[in-house]
């Protein structure tokens, strides 16, 4: 666009806002109504009757990153016509891994009896020459299908001592001081299912990692100094300021040991190895040596991960932000480029990498939130701290530490309750929902499936599921929306959740304008479908609504499937065979299921009564399980945020050793989360858990002199100076009805469709 141009464009705007602006509220509403309609009117409307689609596919990586290299599909790009996840747009510049050895290649790639071994069992392999621990509560899915690594609760990153104590075998670190036999058979005894030859090749290549010699020349030294006090410190940053300790005796890129008990002790976030002691220390997930010492199977070489002083490429950073976050760090490594990747080869140990770089990620938010509770202190908290202290009196013991989860926190109670207040906020505005899709991903889209390398299987590449899926979901609310399927949809809502086996599914709901409403029961079942379809007819639609819409089976027929709760199916699946549907039973019609003869689905005979209800349209183009509910309650928006069932978490509460009561919010979050791999990528990639297709301004309600106020410890004083010279939304908005008599008529609830609140000045002004 030439100056010229701009400055008309600028001119014409400024125009149009002089003119809204001496609008009233009256001619406002007629001007937004006619420009409504005339867009209805562009929409096409349900085509979704038809049955000519052809399937959807996002094509194959074929676009390329200018900065770092990374292989990206053309439907990824953002608004601004970029794909900035990997390098955040060049501020991010990594060293590029190092080239795997031929070794693993042929493990990772070949076919053979020890290459199918080591790739099943390779979380063993590397946890038998780890330097480290990676200890957590694994949670494998139920039942016999693909393998998804997934993690409940805490997660711990340890390193031993040197020597073990009597009471225990040699592990981990410690076996890096025999040699080369002797190691192989301790590590064989604790891996019954491993090959002895591969643990010898494997050996023989990580031997000459700077872990692994690092450990061998401290045992050395302690050989030679058997009264002296001898400590090995694997740096946090490269950059450490050595004058903090005494001169090493000998020192790496990473680590370094020290003889004698001069200098200061080690920060807290450097890894310090003791010859000897009961317990293990605790490995900051700041160090840089974190992941080396934990995957040295991805890590050979021992190079160092992501530390805090890694900074932005000069050309490229603002002044705002100058560092590389943690999240920053693990999406560029996560990103795919051309050649071959150990990383992306990897099969289960890349699905428990990825889970404990989100979980670092997750853990440093946490971590600062903790540390900077002082600066969350508002007396809207007030009533839980008085809650608190009451129920300590009762108990007779000491109020403790008060540590609140923000709702600021993607994810966390609090945000989920103030989701769901802005659905129902929603609700109230357009009424009830009218359609609850569940789009699920299909690990078998041909998309998916072209991006598999040699042995790769889908379940070992999260990253590529969660990306394809995010593609496919923006298609499909795409054809919702602005093509009209269903008609015009007035608002939606979604939210991403994650099944048990890691495929993550879409809960999407729909209201629709008063013309396209599915009222009665011949409206259903043009949308809805609960039968198998003619294969004779429509031999494609038979095909995937037997693989992707046929519940279980369950019951007797199937008394192991997941859906099973105390001998019956929680989803009351067989359904009853019914000649026509019924329409608004409970908030949902009873469909349409003739009695028709089974058919041989695998090795089941399968009828109506076990197909879940579906569009055929959608399901045509996008092949996939995607279940269609006409729905008339507003108990599907609380389906969405479970949250709001579950009330106050009272594992928040405990009782401390101490004899004192403390509310701890983020330790409960954390001890409560499940975390799996595509979850945890979907995260590191930063989309979108929840969304909705309109703002919801969220309005202040409080008696006069009563507003919340935010303050630190100490300065309440000044933090009331403040809050009286400042005007909430609803002391702006008395003040609004006093100055502007457009405003007098419009509810409080209805302002911001009118006016906005300028946060600056603490003014509602004219839209």
């Amino acid at each position: 666009m030439n100056l010229s141009r701009a400055v008309g464009y600028i001119i014409r705007n400024e125009q149009r806002r002089t003119e809204r602006s001496q609008e009233t509220v009256q001619e406002s509403t007629i001007r937004r109504r006619i420009r409504n309609e005339a867009d209805n009117r562009r929409r096409p409307k349900r085509v979704c009757i038809r049955n000519d689609v052809e399937e959807h596919n996002c094509g194959t990586m074929s676009e390329q990153c200018g900065f770092c290299g990374v292989v990206y599909w053309k439907e990824e790009k953002n608004t601004a016509h970029k794909y900035t996840k990997c390098c955040h747009d060049g501020k991010v510049q990594l060293p590029a891994f190092p080239d795997a050895p031929e070794l693993l290649k042929v493990l990772l790639t070949e076919n053979s009896p020890d290459a199918k071994n080591y790739r099943q069992r390779i979380r063993k392999y590397n946890s038998a020459f780890a330097f480290a621990s990676m200890g957590a509560q694994i949670k494998p899915p139920r039942g016999t299908g693909p393998y998804c690594y997934c993690l409940h609760g805490q997660v711990y990153h340890r390193v031993s001592p040197l020597y073990a104590s009597d009471q225990h075998k040699e592990s981990y670190g410690q076996l890096y001081i025999f040699d080369s036999s002797e190691a192989t058979e301790k590590r064989l005894s604790n891996n019954q299912n491993c090959l002895q030859h591969v643990f010898e090749k494997l050996d023989f290549m990580l031997g000459k990692s700077i872990p692994s010699q690092s450990y061998l020349q401290m045992h050395r030294l302690v050989q030679e100094h058997p009264t002296t006090s001898v400590k090995m410190v694997f740096l946090e940053d490269k950059n450490l300021d050595m004058r903090r300790y005494n001169a090493p005796t000998l020192c790496t890129e990473v680590a370094a040991i020290f003889v004698g008990d001069n200098g200061e002790p080690p920060a807290n976030r450097d890894i310090c190895v003791y010859p000897v002691g009961n317990t293990c220390q605790s490995i900051s997930p700041l160090n840089q040596c974190c992941d080396t010492m934990t995957y040295p199977l991805l890590f050979r070489r021992g190079e160092c991960s992501w530390n805090t002083g890694m900074e932005h490429v000069e050309e490229r950073r603002t002044a705002k932000r100058t560092r590389v976050t943690q999240l920053q760090y693990y999406a560029y490594r996560l990103s795919q480029r051309n050649g071959f990747s150990i990383l992306h080869n990897s099969g289960k140990l890349f699905q428990q990498y990825i889970v404990d770089a989100y979980v670092k990620t997750e853990g440093s938010r946490l971590h600062f939130l903790r540390q900077n509770q002082k600066d969350l202190r508002i007396e809207l908290y007030r009533g839980l701290l008085d809650a608190l202290e009451c129920r300590a009196h009762n108990e007779n013991i000491r109020t403790g530490k008060l540590i609140i989860l923000p709702s600021s926190f993607q994810g966390s109670p609090r945000h989920m309750q103030q989701n769901y207040q802005d659905a129902m906020a929603m609700v109230r505005k357009f009424g009830k929902p009218d359609l609850f899709l569940t789009f699920t991903c299909n690990p078998s889209w041909s998309e998916i499936l072209n991006s598999m390398e040699g042995v790769q299987r889908p379940e070992d590449r999260p990253d590529i599921i969660v990306r394809v899926f995010n593609m496919k979901l923006k298609e499909l609310l795409e054809d919702i929306c602005k093509h009209g399927i269903f008609g015009t949809v007035l608002a939606y809502i979604y939210v991403i959740e994650f099944q048990k086996r890691g495929l993550p599914h879409a809960h999407i709901l729909l209201t629709l304008d008063s013309e396209s409403k599915i009222r009665t029961k011949d409206d259903i079942d043009k949308f809805v479908s609960a039968e198998l379809p003619d294969p004779c007819t429509d031999l494609r639609l038979f095909q995937i609504v037997t693989k992707c819409m046929v519940h279980g089976p369950c019951g007797t027929i199937n008394i192991n499937s997941p859906c099973m709760r105390d001998g019956q199916c929680c989803k009351s699946f067989p359904k009853q065979f019914k000649d026509d549907t019924e329409e608004n039973v409970n908030g949902y019609p009873i469909y349409r299921r003739r009695a028709t003869e089974p058919v041989q689905v695998g090795k089941y005979s399968i009828d109506n009564r076990w197909v879940v209800p579906y569009n055929p349209w959608l399901l045509k183009k996008f092949n996939a399980h995607i279940n269609v509910e006409v729905c008339a309650s507003v108990k599907s928006v609380k389906y969405l945020y479970k949250y709001v069932y579950k009330g106050h978490d009272a594992a928040s509460v405990k009782i401390q050793k101490e004899g004192a009561l403390d509310h701890d919010e983020i330790l409960s979050f954390v001890e409560g989360r499940y975390v799996s791999a595509p979850e945890a990528m979907w995260r590191l990639n930063e989309f979108n858990l929840s969304h909705k297709s309109h703002t919801v301004v969220r309005l202040a309600v409080h008696l006069p002199q009563q507003q919340p106020i935010v303050y630190q410890d100490g300065q309440e004083a000044q933090a009331i100076e403040r809050a009286a010279l400042r005007k909430t939304t609803l002391t702006s908005w008395f003040e609004l009805n006093k100055n502007d008599p457009s405003a007098h008529n419009i509810s409080y609830s209805d302002i911001p469709q009118y006016y906005v609140f300028d946060k600056s000045t603490t003014n509602w002004k004219k839209r």
